[in-house]
């Protein structure tokens, strides 16, 4: 297991995405009402970074061509993107944000 502190809770604001490193992964770091979620931080359309994204209605859509994923689950849900993301899972000690690394869902 390779669980890592990757946030404070505090630094990714209610329905907000970050970009974390994670074991050397770039990860989207997401806040969807009040749960927190992590999912890789690359389109899978043109590489563009997810965590540099908006959330809207539980979706991070990409600031390059709009394409959204699952905040949740990675799943991809519109287009341009095809391929969905790997999806980590993130636990909450205190303030800390704690994600197994290694472990996708």
């Amino acid at each position: 297991m390779s669980d890592e502190r990757v946030a404070a809770a505090s630094d990714v604001p209610l329905n907000e995405v970050r970009v974390v490193e994670c074991a050397g992964r770039s990860l989207a770091l997401s806040n969807v009402d009040g749960e927190y979620y992590a999912i890789d931080n690359v389109c899978t359309h043109d590489g563009g970074p997810l965590g540099e994204g908006r959330i809207r209605n539980g979706r991070i859509l990409c600031p390059r061509h709009g394409a959204q994923f699952d905040a949740k689950t990675g799943r991809v849900i519109s287009l341009p993107a095809v391929k969905s993301v790997q999806a980590y899972a993130v636990t909450r000690e205190g303030d800390d944000l704690i994600i197994d690394c290694e472990a996708a869902q």
